[in-house]
């Protein structure tokens, strides 16, 4: 079953390629023979492999004979080699006369004589003496496709070449399919003999797996697939390349369903079945796989010996697997093919016996599969008790995507189920359930509508319990400014209870850090705090509310009694064993540590810690995909940009949305940048600012920052001075970091306009971002040190910019800028410092020496981050001045032409933090100590140590200490 068309490349077969390659060629020892048979069902690519193959060996000089065996029997004997010959005269007859004369002359031998049982031994003697004279005493390589329908002769001429008894170096590729090889199929005795021989090998050829599956689709549709069409493919195709072209060509040309070519195909398999076997199929089929054997003899109601049998059949016919837990369709289209043909009727009744069984099975019931039979089999009343019970089932094991399906199945069930015998359910509560399972499983849109239906069957009022229901789910939607408004609904309403108004209250707090208002997050967490106490049993609205009031007096007023608040709000969630409790505290903590308080290291480690434990609670797709966005831009700012990519990645898969996905896209974002992926970038801010409508200053100014940034790299200096601006009009926030980095964007766009001399300054816009960042500065200097140590990297910034838009450049505000930056080992920044004081000092036409120093470093630093667009820039630079990147020579001041002797340093792989913790722990500092010194927390230090002593691949403090007194000494 070959593709009509080979355009698509040949995906996950490289190292079938090569083994064939050494076992066809490479390995055969002059005079001896080998052969490869490979197996595989239909589509799997066999054809495409031989095809490939023989182009290779032909490459390397084999003399390559290709044919194919014909269904028709044994009715024309020897067809393959005929096939083959004839080909072969057509491509060599104006190359090599003597192989042409061969190969018509063994032609002219077939056509002269007719070979009977009594002729057979001497006509497969002159057979191997002919196509010895073709190879002229290079490797020969028979390659033989549908072996299956091999006839005679030609089996005979195999066995004869390959047992050695011709004189000839023979190489023979054959494609089988494994499903034809039926009962008492002649090849199979065939393979049997075969098998003996140790020059023999068989290649099972398997399908695609899901990485070679997608590459293979997008390749055929000719971009990437989304992820929904993505999976969409491999389960309907099992990674049968064959299926995923058709599938994959479907796609691209916008065609719904199956083609006729999938159905005719599949279809056609079936019907070859016996009868029997036919039926087995149909009913796994119909189940919910896999289907245990006990579960299928009740449905087909065979004899025991006879379902067997039939089982045996449908599995040598590649159309089921068989496994210890049961039986599966080897393709799920066999499904979809399927269900077209049978009647209604015939449906209804596979389904009914398969509830039938299933109720009547004296194990544990199988409830979200008895509520699939029974509703096919046409009985809501029935199929009702079993979808509520198995949603509950699912939220019990925190499977909210599953129980979130339930509960929507449920409520469509309880719509039919009316009538006698029908079971009394309440459907708002079932209404309820599906919009909380919903919101747990990051379907917040689909939560909302189902709140809103909720409550207009209701009346359309909202009770306090829903307001804060609905702010929850516009929340987590990224619509922070409407669910604000809710939460203080509820708060003002006298008719709310003291609980209700609690639990507001302290989700309120919690919004309202992620708004980055960390000032109005404290008062409203303290307020929760006074509310619960005279509620009992409120431990959610606890940890959230402690959270919250941690983060706030970790970011305004005390760093370390904020951390011990929020240390042991996850303490309590992880007690109480709630996942939303545990998973907020994890979130919260983690996003202090690497933002404001620039404790990267430890936050990203408590991020990814936060992100297992919460995948292990269900929550994958919200709030691991949350915490994943926070390792991913603590990963970025510490230089760490491959892992990062890897993290990002990882996440995405989970397809979040609303709020989430705001978090994700973001960080992904900020590699596009970085790496100069302009497009990627853009589809990320523009998808962003499509949820962002209503949202807030924590995440609409660093959009903005970043469209600026990308704006900049692109030359639209204009476009950054936009952003920016409308930056400085939205901002609401505490977090006086996001506004400086904002304010460095909007100074960085002036000065670069002017350096472009394509766009005027604007001094109005330079005025008010100089009135910005004395905000910052006035702002910031109340702050904690460790919220000041990375504003004060983005007041150098400023401060360096300013001289730039002066026409002054100062080499030494750069220089304070990029040590700034190198205390909080932030490479990148720090790079792009170094670029611009290089600049400076070039500009100054002075200390060309230091420059070009300065240029090599930041170039060491950006080619190792992949920065394609700093990278560019540096080049460039370096260009104009004629400075040699490559050239690590440095001159030292003084002596000019004298070059210094290169060191080796075991040490330029540390950061220049983890050089600091190095020499501590040389001194015999414990990681406390070291911590008071550099005032690190203990557990930060405990993660550097860790770094180190994987860098330089030490297992003890006295080793590593060694390492740092011989390369200071």
């Amino acid at each position: 079953m070959a593709s009509d068309v080979d355009t698509a490349p040949l995906v996950g077969r490289a190292d079938q390629l090569a083994m064939l390659r050494a076992a066809l060629l490479d390995d055969v020892a002059q005079g001896h023979t080998a052969a490869v048979f490979v197996t595989g069902e239909s589509g799997v690519g066999k054809t495409r492999l031989l095809r490939e193959t023989a182009a290779r060996l032909r490459a390397r000089g084999a003399v390559v004979l290709t044919g194919a065996c014909l269904d028709i029997g044994d009715a024309s004997p020897l067809h393959p080699l005929l096939q083959a010959l004839r080909r072969l005269d057509g491509d060599t007859a104006a190359s090599r006369a003597r192989t042409t004369s061969a190969v018509r002359g063994l032609l002219q031998m077939f056509a002269e004589e007719k070979a009977g049982p009594d002729g057979a031994g001497a006509l497969l003697e002159r057979v191997s003496r002919g196509l010895h004279l073709i190879a002229e005493g290079r490797p020969l390589v028979l390659v033989l496709d549908d072996l299956q329908w091999v006839d005679r002769t030609t089996r005979q001429l195999l066995l004869y070449l390959l047992a050695g008894l011709g004189d000839l170096q023979l190489s023979v590729l054959a494609a089988v399919r494994a499903e034809s090889l039926q009962g008492a199929h002649p090849l199979r005795r065939v393979l049997t003999e075969l098998r003996r021989l140790r020059s023999v090998r068989v290649l099972d050829l398997a399908p695609l797996d899901r990485a070679g599956t997608e590459q293979l689709a997008a390749a055929v549709v000719g971009r990437p697939l989304g992820p929904e069409a993505a999976d969409l493919v491999w389960q309907r195709s099992g990674g049968n390349p064959f299926v995923v072209e058709e599938l994959a060509r479907d796609l691209r040309d916008g065609r719904d369903g199956l083609s006729d070519t999938l159905r005719e195909i599949f279809l056609d398999r079936v019907d070859a079945l016996p009868q029997h076997a036919h039926q087995v199929v149909h009913a796994v089929a119909a189940g919910v796989e896999p289907v245990e054997h006990w579960l299928l003899a009740k449905v087909v109601r065979l004899p025991e010996e006879e379902l067997i049998e039939a089982v045996r059949a449908a599995v040598a016919h590649r159309l089921l697997v068989s496994a210890d837990d049961g039986y599966r369709l080897r393709h799920r289209l066999v499904a979809e093919v399927l269900a077209h043909e049978l009647l209604p009727a015939e449906r209804s009744v596979l389904h009914r016996r398969y509830a039938e069984a299933l109720t009547a099975a004296p194990a544990e019931l199988h409830q979200a599969r008895l509520a699939h039979h029974w509703r096919l089999a046409g009985e809501p009343a029935r199929a009702l008790p079993a979808a509520v019970a198995a949603a509950q089932e699912a939220q019990r094991l925190h499977g909210y995507a599953e129980a979130h399906r339930h509960w929507s199945v449920a409520v469509q069930l309880a719509d039919g189920a009316a009538g006698p015998g029908a079971v009394d359910v309440d459907r708002g509560a079932l209404l309820g359930h599906a919009a909380e399972a919903a919101h747990h499983c990051g379907e917040h849109a689909r939560a909302l509508a189902l709140l809103e239906e909720l409550a207009t069957g209701a009346g359309g009022l909202l009770s306090c319990s829903l307001r804060i229901r609905r702010a929850r789910y516009l929340a987590s939607a990224g619509r922070s400014a409407p669910a604000e408004e809710e939460y203080r609904l509820v708060l003002e309403d006298p008719a709310c209870t003291p609980g209700e108004r609690a639990t507001a209250a302290a989700y309120l707090a919690e919004l309202l850090v992620q708004m980055g208002r960390y000032a109005d997050a404290g008062q409203r967490a303290r307020e929760a705090l006074q509310l619960c106490s005279a509620v009992e049993g409120s431990v959610s609205e606890v940890v959230r509310a402690s959270a919250a009031l941690g983060f706030s007096e970790a970011y305004l007023e005390d760093p370390d009694a904020g951390l011990a608040v929020m240390r042991e709000a996850l303490t309590v969630a992880e007690r109480s064993g709630r996942p939303d409790d545990i998973a907020c505290a994890y979130l919260h903590l983690a996003e202090l540590l690497t933002g404001p308080l620039n404790v990267i290291e430890e936050g990203v480690v408590v991020a990814r810690r936060g992100a297992e434990r919460v995948a292990d609670l269900g929550l994958g797709r919200t709030y691991e995909t949350r915490l994943l966005a926070i390792a991913t831009n603590g990963l970025f700012r510490v230089g760490q940009w491959a892992e990062a990519e890897k993290v990002v990645a990882a996440a995405l898969r989970h397809r979040p949305s609303g709020a989430d996905a705001v978090e994700l896209l973001l960080a992904r974002c900020r590699l596009s940048v970085g790496y100069g992926e302009e497009e990627a970038a853009d589809r990320d801010l523009d998808a962003v600012a499509t949820v962002l409508a209503g949202g807030g200053a924590r995440h609409v100014l660093p959009m903005l920052t970043l469209r600026a940034g990308l704006a900049m790299w692109q030359g639209r200096h204009d476009v950054a001075r936009q952003a920016v601006q409308r930056g400085l009009t939205e901002s609401r926030s505490d977090d006086v970091a996001i506004l400086a980095a904002l304010v460095w964007h909007g100074l960085r766009a002036e000065a670069e306009a002017l350096a472009s001399r394509t766009v005027e300054v604007d001094r109005t816009a330079v005025r008010r971002l100089r009135e910005a960042m004395e905000r910052v500065a006035t702002r910031s200097a109340s702050a904690a040190r460790q919220v000041r140590s990375v504003v004060d990297g983005f007041l150098a910034l400023c401060a360096a910019e300013l001289s730039r838009i002066d026409g002054r450049s100062d080499p030494q505000l750069w220089a304070r800028s990029a040590l700034e930056w190198d205390r909080g080992n932030h490479p990148y920044p720090a790079a792009y410092s170094r670029v611009r004081q290089a600049e400076a000092l070039l500009a100054r036409r002075s200390r060309t020496v230091t420059a070009a120093k300065l240029l090599r470093q930041a170039y060491e630093v950006t080619q190792g981050l992949g920065a394609v667009p700093m990278t560019d820039e540096i080049r460039a630079l370096a260009g104009r001045a004629r400075i040699d990147l490559q050239d690590r020579t440095t001159e030292p001041a003084g002596r000019p032409g004298t070059v210094a002797e290169p060191t080796s340093d075991e040490l330029a792989m540390l950061t220049a933090r983890e050089r600091e913790v190095l020499a501590a722990v040389a001194e015999g500092l414990t990681n406390k100590e070291i911590g008071q010194r550099l005032f690190i927390s203990e557990r930060t230090i405990g993660v550097h140590v860790s770094h180190i002593f994987d860098k330089l691949q030490v297992r003890t403090r006295v080793q590593a200490s060694a390492i740092f007194l011989r390369q200071s000494s």
